[in-house]
């Protein structure tokens, strides 16, 4: 069969994708812009936005890989990867875009008042971001090698040049529009060559495995060795995972205001729960046409390589390049997201110099090719995973760490800083111990062995217990503006309360004191004329802060202390 219609849809994504990022590239012009989309993306599109950058290449190929390979143990990813947006709705989400954050690390500035939080909370959304994007240049490989025969690091050259072109021009003002055409195309994708497939299944015979569909290890779930630790492992991942991955969490900062932020996590439920019950199909297809992938090894490309097993001619070819383009922009979509939330976290924290708008968009450029050139570097030493699994990994860090830190950073005055670090440290370091051993293909055996291949339940209850007991024995070092900070997470923006002044973007200079306790800060003056932006202090108040001014009230309405 000619590859020639699949070369060409690949090429067309990237051309539409490049056109699309520059109409954005005309939108921005402002750091807010780069970083946050000036915080105006409406919820309809902010939603296909979110739902274009999470369906990635495990969605879009692994899932039906797994499914293919392992039946209905793996439903559990579909389901986990939707529902932890139900948690997102429900705990985080309105709390989040309330902070004024612009990333993770300055959330854990704003609430808990430590650089050193900051500074761990930045190298674990760098870490977790290079992880998620290893799988996204493999699957690019797979795609192409699958179509072309072409070298693997051929398809994950092309999505990281493509990023790159994507992401320096515009930030997250091009990204968003970028992500939301990539959504729609997926799902286009998917859904036209489903209904040929679907018609081929009365009419058209299967291959040699015909029979394997029905055969109990693929159809009834919990067969295998220590099933019950690994699915309860797998559903924890998924299920509290979503809410600590930098490129999803990002997202939510471009909302006009929280009210907006769980209309779209709304909508996102939507539209997922949706688009994942094709994924599933492609994987029971793959057994009734082409289980024969399973045991060659191939279990990931059962996607694209279904069109050729049930059809020939003009109409196998057009579906297999309808499928690639749809793969190609999952690659894409995902990859765009990732390197805009680690690259934004490196420009803050780690390349950033002077304080000015064209510094600072110059820091960003700077770290999305660092970030782009270490992953890709990363992707080319790292064994070959299944993309599913890559993915499945990472989700127990974000699991492990971020998770814990913004359930209690929001709904707990009493996390400290010393709790939040060390119950980082304590999930981080099992969960990413775990994620290399699996990811660069070193094993264990025994009970150790089983965590390492899923340790979210046990990093994730460690990391959580770990900051609640730590923060009960420092509970005398609580940061000083907790309550301030839990009046500015959950009062509604139409409030008129004094919520203090948080500037992510100068979060390393230190703003004058302001008078008074904590208990008074809703009420405080500060302590002299200098601009809080730029005014030193000896008692090193947290740079988080501004001048503690309260906010002008309506006629009639009190101000609420902390």
């Amino acid at each position: 069969m000619s590859n020639t219609a699949s070369i060409v849809a690949v090429i067309l994504v990237s051309i539409a994708s490049l056109a699309v990022g520059a109409f954005g590239l005309r939108l921005s012009r402002t750091m807010s812009d780069f970083y946050v989309a000036s915080r105006g993306v409406s919820p309809v599109l902010n939603a296909s936005a979110i739902s274009g950058e999470y369906l990635s290449a495990a969605s879009f190929l692994g899932v039906a890989g797994l499914i293919l390979a392992r039946g209905v143990d793996m439903l559990w990813l579909p389901i986990g990867w939707t529902a932890g947006y139900l948690l997102l709705l429900v705990f985080v989400a309105a709390p989040l875009r309330r902070s004024g954050a612009y990333t993770l690390p300055d959330f854990a500035q704003l609430r808990l008042e430590s650089v050193a939080a900051r500074r761990v909370s930045s190298l674990l959304v760098v870490a977790i971001g290079l992880l998620y994007l290893i799988p996204q240049f493999q699957g690019a490989g797979l795609t192409l090698r699958t179509l072309t025969g072409a070298p693997s690091w051929t398809g994950q050259l092309v999505v990281a040049l493509v990023v790159c072109l994507n992401v320096l021009p515009g930030g997250m003002r091009s990204v968003t529009l970028v992500q939301a055409f990539h959504y729609w195309l997926k799902l286009f994708a998917l859904l036209t060559p489903l209904f040929f497939f679907l018609g081929a299944v009365g009419s058209r015979s299967g291959g040699p495995g015909v029979g394997a569909v029905f055969v109990a290890d693929w159809v009834e779930p919990l067969g295998g060795t220590n099933a019950l630790y690994l699915t309860y492992s797998l559903v924890l991942a998924t299920f509290f995972g979503t809410m600590g991955l930098p490129h999803v969490v990002v997202r939510f900062y471009t909302n006009p205001d929280g009210r907006a932020s769980r209309r779209t996590t709304l909508a996102v439920l939507v539209i997922l729960s949706g688009f994942y019950l094709l994924p599933v199909a492609y994987g029971a297809l793959g057994r009734w046409f082409a289980s024969d992938l399973v045991a060659a090894g191939r279990a990931d490309s059962v996607v694209l390589e279904l069109p050729s097993r049930v059809f020939d001619g003009p109409l196998a070819e057009g579906l297999t390049a309808l499928l690639a383009a749809g793969a190609f922009a999952a690659f894409l979509s995902t990859s765009t997201g990732l390197v805009v939330s680690v690259a934004g976290v490196l420009s803050q924290d780690l390349v950033r110099w002077g304080g000015g708008h064209r510094q600072g968009i110059r820091a960003f450029r700077i770290s999305t090719v660092i970030v782009v050139a270490v992953s890709l570097g990363l992707t080319l030493v790292a064994a070959g995973v299944p993309v599913a699994r890559a993915v499945e990994l990472t989700f127990a860090v974000a699991a492990s760490t971020f998770c814990p830190m913004l359930l209690l950073g929001i709904w707990w005055r009493g996390l400290t800083a010393a709790g939040a670090i060390a119950g980082l440290l304590v999930g981080g370091g099992l969960s990413m111990g775990a994620v290399l051993s699996t990811t660069f293909g070193l094993g264990s055996a025994g009970w150790f062995g089983v965590v390492m291949t899923q340790p979210a339940a046990v990093s994730v209850p460690l990391s959580f217990a770990t900051m609640v007991l730590v923060s009960l024995a420092t509970r005398s070092r609580a940061p000083e503006h907790v309550a301030q900070t839990m009046v500015r997470l959950h009062a509604p923006e139409h409030i008129d309360l004094n919520r203090g002044s948080f500037h992510p973007e100068r979060w390393n200079r230190r703003p004058a004191r302001a008078v008074g306790s904590s208990s008074d800060v809703a009420t405080a003056q500060p302590s002299d004329a200098t601009d809080p932006a730029t005014a030193a202090t000896s008692t090193g108040e947290p740079p988080a802060y501004g001048n503690g001014q309260p906010t002008a009230r309506r006629p009639g309405t009190t101000v609420r202390r902390g």
